[in-house]
Protein backbone atom coordinates (compact mmCIF):
# COMPACT_ATOMS: atom_id res chain seq x y z
CA UNK A 1 0.00 0.00 0.00
CA UNK A 2 1.34 3.08 -0.70
CA UNK A 3 2.73 5.43 1.57
CA UNK A 4 0.86 9.39 2.02
CA UNK A 5 3.25 12.37 2.86
CA UNK A 6 3.23 13.64 6.13
CA UNK A 7 2.89 16.84 4.34
CA UNK A 8 0.06 15.70 2.44
CA UNK A 9 -3.11 15.70 4.82
CA UNK A 10 -5.01 14.14 1.90
CA UNK A 11 -9.28 15.32 1.15
CA UNK A 12 -12.37 13.38 0.71
CA UNK A 13 -13.08 12.77 -3.33
CA UNK A 14 -16.88 13.30 -2.95
CA UNK A 15 -20.11 13.76 -0.52
CA UNK A 16 -21.30 10.86 -0.66
CA UNK A 17 -17.67 9.39 0.30
CA UNK A 18 -17.31 11.96 3.49
CA UNK A 19 -21.13 11.05 4.37
CA UNK A 20 -20.60 7.47 4.27
CA UNK A 21 -17.19 7.88 6.12
CA UNK A 22 -19.05 10.24 8.98
CA UNK A 23 -21.84 7.80 8.97
CA UNK A 24 -19.33 4.78 9.43
CA UNK A 25 -17.38 6.74 12.25
CA UNK A 26 -20.64 7.10 14.16
CA UNK A 27 -22.46 3.36 13.56
CA UNK A 28 -20.85 1.35 15.69
CA UNK A 29 -21.71 -1.96 17.83
CA UNK A 30 -23.70 0.05 19.86
CA UNK A 31 -26.18 0.98 16.93
CA UNK A 32 -26.64 -2.51 16.50
CA UNK A 33 -27.12 -3.96 20.02
CA UNK A 34 -27.39 -0.94 22.43
CA UNK A 35 -30.19 1.14 20.40
CA UNK A 36 -32.70 -2.05 20.16
CA UNK A 37 -32.08 -2.37 23.69
CA UNK A 38 -32.66 0.78 24.96
CA UNK A 39 -35.76 1.24 22.63
CA UNK A 40 -37.18 -2.31 23.70
CA UNK A 41 -37.26 -1.14 27.44
CA UNK A 42 -38.23 2.75 27.05
CA UNK A 43 -41.52 2.57 25.82
CA UNK A 44 -40.79 1.47 22.15
CA UNK A 45 -41.37 4.18 19.54
CA UNK A 46 -42.42 6.42 22.29
CA UNK A 47 -38.34 6.65 23.33
CA UNK A 48 -37.65 6.30 19.46
CA UNK A 49 -39.76 10.19 18.91
CA UNK A 50 -37.10 11.71 22.03
CA UNK A 51 -34.33 10.00 20.35
CA UNK A 52 -35.08 11.57 17.07
CA UNK A 53 -35.65 14.97 18.41
CA UNK A 54 -32.06 14.94 21.10
CA UNK A 55 -30.06 13.97 17.72
CA UNK A 56 -31.31 17.50 16.43
CA UNK A 57 -30.97 19.24 19.75
CA UNK A 58 -27.75 17.88 20.64
CA UNK A 59 -25.83 16.02 18.37
CA UNK A 60 -26.48 18.10 15.47
CA UNK A 61 -25.50 21.22 16.18
CA UNK A 62 -22.21 19.95 18.02
CA UNK A 63 -21.72 17.96 14.94
CA UNK A 64 -21.71 21.25 12.61
CA UNK A 65 -19.69 22.55 15.77
CA UNK A 66 -17.04 20.23 15.04
CA UNK A 67 -16.58 19.66 11.37
CA UNK A 68 -16.61 24.06 11.21
CA UNK A 69 -13.52 23.71 13.57
CA UNK A 70 -11.58 20.91 11.63
CA UNK A 71 -12.78 22.55 7.91
CA UNK A 72 -11.44 25.82 9.20
CA UNK A 73 -8.23 24.82 10.67
CA UNK A 74 -7.15 21.95 8.39
CA UNK A 75 -5.63 20.34 11.20
CA UNK A 76 -6.33 17.19 13.81
CA UNK A 77 -7.82 18.44 17.21
CA UNK A 78 -4.64 19.47 19.16
CA UNK A 79 -3.57 21.70 16.14
CA UNK A 80 -7.26 22.91 15.29
CA UNK A 81 -7.56 24.80 19.31
CA UNK A 82 -4.17 25.74 18.69
CA UNK A 83 -4.85 27.40 15.29
CA UNK A 84 -8.18 28.90 16.98
CA UNK A 85 -6.74 30.89 20.40
CA UNK A 86 -3.11 32.09 21.17
CA UNK A 87 -4.12 30.57 24.57
CA UNK A 88 -2.02 27.20 24.96
CA UNK A 89 -4.54 25.55 27.77
CA UNK A 90 -7.79 25.28 24.78
CA UNK A 91 -5.24 22.94 22.70
CA UNK A 92 -5.78 20.90 26.00
CA UNK A 93 -9.91 20.04 24.64
CA UNK A 94 -8.45 18.81 21.64
CA UNK A 95 -5.57 16.76 23.71
CA UNK A 96 -8.41 15.19 26.08
CA UNK A 97 -10.52 14.13 23.05
CA UNK A 98 -7.80 12.36 21.45
CA UNK A 99 -7.09 10.19 24.65
CA UNK A 100 -10.74 9.69 25.09
CA UNK A 101 -10.44 8.26 21.23
CA UNK A 102 -7.32 5.99 22.34
CA UNK A 103 -8.70 4.78 25.71
CA UNK A 104 -11.94 4.09 23.96
CA UNK A 105 -10.14 2.61 20.97
CA UNK A 106 -8.43 -0.11 23.70
CA UNK A 107 -11.17 -1.56 24.93
CA UNK A 108 -13.75 -1.06 21.24
CA UNK A 109 -10.91 -3.11 19.53
CA UNK A 110 -11.29 -6.01 21.86
CA UNK A 111 -15.50 -6.45 21.49
CA UNK A 112 -14.96 -5.81 17.91
CA UNK A 113 -12.15 -9.02 18.25
CA UNK A 114 -15.22 -10.63 19.70
CA UNK A 115 -17.17 -10.24 16.39
CA UNK A 116 -14.35 -12.00 14.33
CA UNK A 117 -14.30 -14.94 16.69
CA UNK A 118 -17.99 -15.00 16.22
CA UNK A 119 -18.04 -15.77 12.81
CA UNK A 120 -15.64 -18.60 13.33
CA UNK A 121 -18.22 -19.92 16.37
CA UNK A 122 -21.40 -20.09 14.30
CA UNK A 123 -19.40 -21.68 11.22
CA UNK A 124 -17.51 -24.28 13.35
CA UNK A 125 -21.07 -24.94 15.58
CA UNK A 126 -23.09 -25.30 11.81
CA UNK A 127 -20.24 -28.06 10.86
CA UNK A 128 -20.61 -29.76 13.94
CA UNK A 129 -17.50 -29.28 15.54
CA UNK A 130 -19.28 -28.21 19.00
CA UNK A 131 -15.91 -27.91 20.99
CA UNK A 132 -14.02 -25.85 18.44
CA UNK A 133 -17.43 -23.46 18.76
CA UNK A 134 -17.32 -23.65 22.49
CA UNK A 135 -13.63 -22.09 22.47
CA UNK A 136 -14.31 -19.29 20.25
CA UNK A 137 -17.56 -18.34 22.12
CA UNK A 138 -15.70 -18.13 25.20
CA UNK A 139 -15.14 -14.09 25.61
CA UNK A 140 -12.98 -14.10 28.60
CA UNK A 141 -9.95 -16.65 27.26
CA UNK A 142 -6.89 -14.27 27.35
CA UNK A 143 -5.10 -15.26 24.51
CA UNK A 144 -7.97 -15.65 21.89
CA UNK A 145 -9.57 -12.41 23.00
CA UNK A 146 -5.50 -10.82 22.29
CA UNK A 147 -5.34 -13.03 18.98
CA UNK A 148 -8.47 -11.37 17.40
CA UNK A 149 -7.83 -8.14 18.96
CA UNK A 150 -4.51 -8.19 17.14
CA UNK A 151 -6.51 -9.26 13.53
CA UNK A 152 -8.70 -6.79 14.27
CA UNK A 153 -6.12 -3.72 14.83
CA UNK A 154 -4.32 -5.13 11.49
CA UNK A 155 -7.89 -4.89 9.56
CA UNK A 156 -7.66 -1.15 11.02
CA UNK A 157 -4.62 0.07 10.53
CA UNK A 158 -4.10 -1.55 6.81
CA UNK A 159 -7.30 0.79 6.27
CA UNK A 160 -5.30 3.72 7.59
CA UNK A 161 -2.19 3.57 6.11
CA UNK A 162 -4.28 4.00 2.87
CA UNK A 163 -4.77 7.49 3.49
CA UNK A 164 -8.30 9.83 3.17
CA UNK A 165 -9.68 8.74 -0.28
CA UNK A 166 -7.58 5.72 -1.18
CA UNK A 167 -8.31 4.08 2.52
CA UNK A 168 -11.08 5.24 4.62
CA UNK A 169 -13.31 6.79 1.92
CA UNK A 170 -13.04 3.91 -0.25
CA UNK A 171 -13.42 1.18 2.40
CA UNK A 172 -16.49 2.87 3.74
CA UNK A 173 -18.04 3.46 0.40
CA UNK A 174 -17.53 -0.52 0.17
CA UNK A 175 -18.89 -1.39 3.27
CA UNK A 176 -21.84 1.01 4.55
CA UNK A 177 -23.99 -0.15 1.57
CA UNK A 178 -23.48 -3.59 2.43
CA UNK A 179 -23.79 -3.00 5.58
CA UNK A 180 -27.32 -1.52 4.74
CA UNK A 181 -28.07 -4.56 2.37
CA UNK A 182 -27.16 -7.31 4.71
CA UNK A 183 -29.39 -5.57 7.50
CA UNK A 184 -32.43 -5.44 5.04
CA UNK A 185 -32.06 -8.92 4.15
CA UNK A 186 -31.64 -10.37 7.52
CA UNK A 187 -34.63 -8.12 8.38
CA UNK A 188 -37.30 -9.46 5.87
CA UNK A 189 -36.01 -13.10 6.88
CA UNK A 190 -36.76 -12.36 10.85
CA UNK A 191 -40.28 -11.14 9.78
CA UNK A 192 -41.45 -14.87 8.35
CA UNK A 193 -40.53 -16.36 11.66
CA UNK A 194 -43.12 -17.18 14.49
CA UNK A 195 -42.48 -14.15 17.11
CA UNK A 196 -41.56 -11.69 15.15
CA UNK A 197 -44.73 -9.70 14.98
CA UNK A 198 -45.31 -9.39 18.62
CA UNK A 199 -41.11 -8.17 18.77
CA UNK A 200 -42.40 -5.73 16.17
CA UNK A 201 -44.90 -4.51 17.85
CA UNK A 202 -42.54 -4.05 21.57
CA UNK A 203 -40.60 -1.74 18.82
CA UNK A 204 -43.01 0.63 17.00
CA UNK A 205 -45.79 0.82 19.33
CA UNK A 206 -45.74 3.66 21.05
CA UNK A 207 -46.17 3.51 25.44
CA UNK A 208 -46.04 7.05 26.28
CA UNK A 209 -46.69 6.11 29.52
CA UNK A 210 -42.80 5.60 29.80
CA UNK A 211 -42.35 8.61 28.62
CA UNK A 212 -40.50 10.88 31.89
CA UNK A 213 -37.04 12.50 32.79
CA UNK A 214 -35.23 9.28 32.86
CA UNK A 215 -36.44 8.43 29.63
CA UNK A 216 -35.22 11.78 27.65
CA UNK A 217 -31.57 11.69 29.58
CA UNK A 218 -31.51 8.29 28.30
CA UNK A 219 -32.50 9.41 24.87
CA UNK A 220 -29.94 12.30 25.42
CA UNK A 221 -27.16 10.77 26.24
CA UNK A 222 -27.48 7.62 23.72
CA UNK A 223 -27.90 10.58 21.20
CA UNK A 224 -25.07 12.27 21.59
CA UNK A 225 -22.86 9.28 22.53
CA UNK A 226 -24.19 7.45 19.23
CA UNK A 227 -22.46 9.92 16.91
CA UNK A 228 -18.91 10.15 17.90
CA UNK A 229 -18.76 13.56 19.58
CA UNK A 230 -16.35 14.88 22.03
CA UNK A 231 -13.35 13.02 20.91
CA UNK A 232 -12.44 15.02 18.09
CA UNK A 233 -13.20 12.15 15.12
CA UNK A 234 -15.63 15.12 13.29
CA UNK A 235 -12.75 17.49 14.12
CA UNK A 236 -10.16 15.20 12.09
CA UNK A 237 -12.82 14.26 8.81
CA UNK A 238 -13.88 17.85 9.08
CA UNK A 239 -10.27 18.76 8.28
CA UNK A 240 -10.78 16.91 5.06
CA UNK A 241 -13.79 18.73 4.02
CA UNK A 242 -13.37 20.97 0.88
CA UNK A 243 -14.47 24.67 1.15
CA UNK A 244 -17.61 24.11 -1.48
CA UNK A 245 -18.97 21.35 1.15
CA UNK A 246 -22.18 22.43 2.73
CA UNK A 247 -21.34 21.64 6.17
CA UNK A 248 -24.97 21.78 8.12
CA UNK A 249 -26.10 19.91 4.90
CA UNK A 250 -23.64 17.41 5.20
CA UNK A 251 -23.90 16.86 8.82
CA UNK A 252 -27.94 16.49 8.49
CA UNK A 253 -27.17 13.70 5.81
CA UNK A 254 -24.58 11.66 8.99
CA UNK A 255 -27.32 12.27 11.71
CA UNK A 256 -30.35 11.01 9.17
CA UNK A 257 -27.91 8.03 7.64
CA UNK A 258 -26.82 6.74 11.40
CA UNK A 259 -30.34 7.11 12.36
CA UNK A 260 -31.55 4.91 10.11
CA UNK A 261 -29.14 2.58 10.69
CA UNK A 262 -30.00 2.10 14.29
CA UNK A 263 -33.34 1.84 13.13
CA UNK A 264 -32.75 -0.72 11.07
CA UNK A 265 -31.02 -2.36 13.66
CA UNK A 266 -34.00 -2.10 16.14
CA UNK A 267 -36.05 -4.35 13.13
CA UNK A 268 -33.62 -6.73 13.33
CA UNK A 269 -32.67 -6.90 17.21
CA UNK A 270 -36.02 -7.35 18.66
CA UNK A 271 -37.92 -9.19 16.66
CA UNK A 272 -35.28 -11.58 16.57
CA UNK A 273 -35.31 -11.52 20.59
CA UNK A 274 -38.98 -12.62 20.33
CA UNK A 275 -38.62 -15.14 17.79
CA UNK A 276 -36.11 -16.73 19.95
CA UNK A 277 -38.61 -16.41 22.53
CA UNK A 278 -40.79 -18.56 20.63
CA UNK A 279 -37.84 -21.14 20.67
CA UNK A 280 -38.52 -21.50 24.12
CA UNK A 281 -34.56 -18.83 24.64
CA UNK A 282 -35.10 -16.75 27.88
CA UNK A 283 -34.67 -12.91 26.74
CA UNK A 284 -35.80 -11.45 29.71
CA UNK A 285 -33.78 -10.42 33.03
CA UNK A 286 -35.09 -9.44 35.73
CA UNK A 287 -37.78 -7.60 34.18
CA UNK A 288 -35.86 -5.99 31.60
CA UNK A 289 -34.81 -8.00 27.75
CA UNK A 290 -31.38 -9.29 28.44
CA UNK A 291 -28.20 -6.70 28.61
CA UNK A 292 -25.90 -6.14 24.94
CA UNK A 293 -23.38 -8.22 25.35
CA UNK A 294 -25.36 -11.06 26.25
CA UNK A 295 -28.25 -10.65 23.47
CA UNK A 296 -25.49 -10.57 20.87
CA UNK A 297 -23.19 -12.84 22.09
CA UNK A 298 -25.22 -15.60 24.05
CA UNK A 299 -29.42 -15.39 23.35
CA UNK A 300 -28.77 -14.90 19.06
CA UNK A 301 -26.09 -17.48 18.90
CA UNK A 302 -28.49 -19.73 20.78
CA UNK A 303 -30.84 -18.74 18.00
CA UNK A 304 -29.24 -19.45 15.47
CA UNK A 305 -28.14 -22.86 16.77
CA UNK A 306 -31.98 -23.85 16.88
CA UNK A 307 -32.54 -23.07 13.19
CA UNK A 308 -31.80 -25.80 10.59
CA UNK A 309 -28.20 -26.72 9.57
CA UNK A 310 -27.78 -24.09 6.52
CA UNK A 311 -30.28 -21.43 7.88
CA UNK A 312 -28.05 -21.58 10.68
CA UNK A 313 -25.11 -20.94 8.90
CA UNK A 314 -25.75 -18.68 6.38
CA UNK A 315 -27.66 -16.50 9.14
CA UNK A 316 -25.18 -16.41 11.95
CA UNK A 317 -22.32 -16.05 10.30
CA UNK A 318 -23.68 -13.14 7.92
CA UNK A 319 -24.91 -11.47 11.45
CA UNK A 320 -21.73 -11.20 12.86
CA UNK A 321 -20.05 -10.20 9.38
CA UNK A 322 -22.77 -7.49 9.91
CA UNK A 323 -20.89 -6.48 13.73
CA UNK A 324 -17.72 -6.55 12.23
CA UNK A 325 -18.49 -4.34 9.70
CA UNK A 326 -20.39 -1.63 12.14
CA UNK A 327 -17.36 -2.10 14.30
CA UNK A 328 -14.53 -1.64 11.84
CA UNK A 329 -15.80 1.73 10.61
CA UNK A 330 -15.78 3.25 13.92
CA UNK A 331 -12.28 2.13 14.53
CA UNK A 332 -10.69 3.73 11.36
CA UNK A 333 -12.14 6.74 12.92
CA UNK A 334 -11.11 6.37 16.66
CA UNK A 335 -7.36 5.19 15.10
CA UNK A 336 -7.45 8.28 12.72
CA UNK A 337 -7.59 11.10 15.05
CA UNK A 338 -4.41 10.27 16.66
CA UNK A 339 -2.68 9.46 13.65
CA UNK A 340 -3.89 12.69 11.92
CA UNK A 341 -2.21 14.36 15.55
CA UNK A 342 0.87 12.65 14.87
CA UNK A 343 1.36 13.56 11.11
CA UNK A 344 0.38 17.51 11.76
CA UNK A 345 1.95 17.89 14.89
CA UNK A 346 4.92 15.94 14.66
CA UNK A 347 6.05 15.43 10.85
CA UNK A 348 5.51 11.39 10.85
CA UNK A 349 4.73 10.09 7.48
CA UNK A 350 1.66 8.38 7.67
CA UNK A 351 2.40 4.62 7.57
CA UNK A 352 4.80 4.78 10.61
CA UNK A 353 2.42 7.14 12.86
CA UNK A 354 -0.22 4.44 12.01
CA UNK A 355 1.86 1.20 12.91
CA UNK A 356 3.22 3.25 16.02
CA UNK A 357 -0.14 4.58 17.38
CA UNK A 358 -1.88 1.36 16.51
CA UNK A 359 0.66 -0.93 18.05
CA UNK A 360 0.93 1.29 21.23
CA UNK A 361 -3.01 0.93 21.48
CA UNK A 362 -2.92 -2.39 20.94
CA UNK A 363 -0.43 -3.40 23.72
CA UNK A 364 -3.46 -1.86 26.15
CA UNK A 365 -6.04 -4.26 24.16
CA UNK A 366 -4.20 -7.26 24.80
CA UNK A 367 -3.76 -6.23 28.53
CA UNK A 368 -7.84 -5.81 28.54
CA UNK A 369 -7.85 -9.52 27.03
CA UNK A 370 -6.72 -10.90 29.53
CA UNK A 371 -8.97 -9.42 32.40
CA UNK A 372 -11.99 -8.07 30.19
CA UNK A 373 -13.99 -6.13 33.53
CA UNK A 374 -11.57 -2.72 32.49
CA UNK A 375 -13.85 -2.58 29.47
CA UNK A 376 -16.83 -1.58 31.88
CA UNK A 377 -14.28 0.80 33.91
CA UNK A 378 -12.69 2.50 30.89
CA UNK A 379 -16.17 3.18 28.62
CA UNK A 380 -17.46 4.61 32.30
CA UNK A 381 -14.61 6.66 32.43
CA UNK A 382 -13.91 7.85 28.61
CA UNK A 383 -17.20 7.12 26.98
CA UNK A 384 -19.68 7.88 29.39
CA UNK A 385 -18.26 10.80 31.23
CA UNK A 386 -15.31 11.72 28.56
CA UNK A 387 -16.93 12.63 25.57
CA UNK A 388 -19.68 14.70 27.29
CA UNK A 389 -16.83 16.65 29.25
CA UNK A 390 -15.42 17.15 25.48
CA UNK A 391 -18.31 18.06 24.11
CA UNK A 392 -19.16 20.45 26.14
CA UNK A 393 -16.19 22.33 26.16
CA UNK A 394 -16.10 22.45 22.66
CA UNK A 395 -19.87 24.52 22.25
CA UNK A 396 -18.14 26.44 25.10
CA UNK A 397 -15.16 27.40 23.14
CA UNK A 398 -16.76 27.91 19.86
CA UNK A 399 -20.13 29.94 21.67
CA UNK A 400 -17.69 32.24 23.94
CA UNK A 401 -14.38 32.01 22.66
CA UNK A 402 -14.12 31.40 19.01
CA UNK A 403 -17.35 33.07 18.71
CA UNK A 404 -20.01 31.87 16.63
CA UNK A 405 -19.64 34.67 13.83
CA UNK A 406 -16.28 33.39 12.99
CA UNK A 407 -17.85 29.71 12.62
CA UNK A 408 -20.76 31.39 10.21
CA UNK A 409 -18.22 33.19 8.07
CA UNK A 410 -16.82 29.40 7.69
CA UNK A 411 -19.82 27.83 6.62
CA UNK A 412 -20.38 30.67 4.40
CA UNK A 413 -18.24 28.46 1.76
CA UNK A 414 -20.53 26.44 0.78
CA UNK A 415 -23.60 27.98 2.45
CA UNK A 416 -23.46 31.23 1.01
CA UNK A 417 -26.47 32.91 2.92
CA UNK A 418 -26.24 30.95 6.12
CA UNK A 419 -25.88 33.98 8.55
CA UNK A 420 -29.75 34.94 7.13
CA UNK A 421 -31.17 31.78 7.06
CA UNK A 422 -33.13 30.12 10.01
CA UNK A 423 -30.43 27.67 10.93
CA UNK A 424 -28.07 30.29 11.01
CA UNK A 425 -29.88 32.45 13.29
CA UNK A 426 -31.04 29.41 15.72
CA UNK A 427 -27.39 27.56 15.35
CA UNK A 428 -25.64 30.11 17.78
CA UNK A 429 -28.08 29.54 20.53
CA UNK A 430 -28.25 25.97 20.45
CA UNK A 431 -24.49 26.15 20.81
CA UNK A 432 -23.91 29.01 23.42
CA UNK A 433 -26.97 27.87 25.88
CA UNK A 434 -29.12 25.05 24.66
CA UNK A 435 -26.38 22.02 23.77
CA UNK A 436 -24.15 23.42 26.91
CA UNK A 437 -26.76 22.90 29.32
CA UNK A 438 -28.37 19.58 28.02
CA UNK A 439 -25.23 18.25 27.70
CA UNK A 440 -23.88 19.14 30.76
CA UNK A 441 -27.04 16.94 32.60
CA UNK A 442 -25.63 14.27 30.24
CA UNK A 443 -21.71 15.07 31.72
CA UNK A 444 -23.07 15.27 35.63
CA UNK A 445 -25.41 12.13 35.46
CA UNK A 446 -22.42 10.31 34.26
CA UNK A 447 -20.40 11.43 36.66
CA UNK A 448 -22.94 10.58 39.04
CA UNK A 449 -22.94 7.15 38.28
CA UNK A 450 -19.21 6.75 38.01
CA UNK A 451 -18.82 7.28 41.53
Amino acid sequence: MAEVDATSRGSWNTKLGFVLAAAGSAVGLGNIWKFPNVVADNGGAAFILIYIICCFLIGFPVMIAELTIGRRTRKNPVGAFKALSRNKLFALIGAWGIICGVMILAFYNVVAGWTLSFILEEITYSLGFTHAAAFFANLKHGPENALFSILFMGATVSIIMGGISNGIEKATKTMMPILLGILIVMIGYVFTQNGSTEGLQHYLIPDFSKINAKLVFAAMGQAFFSLSLGMGAMITYGSYLNKKQNIPEAASYVVLFDFAVAFLAGLLIIPALFVAQAHGIQIYQKGSLVSSVGLVFQVLPTLFHSMSHWVSLIFGTTFFILLSMAALTSTISLLEVPVSYAIDEHGIPRKKAALLIAGGILVISIFISFDISWIDILASVFNNVGLPLGGLLICLFLGYFWKTENALLEMKEGYENVENSFFGKLWPIFVKYICPILIGIVFFQALEQLF
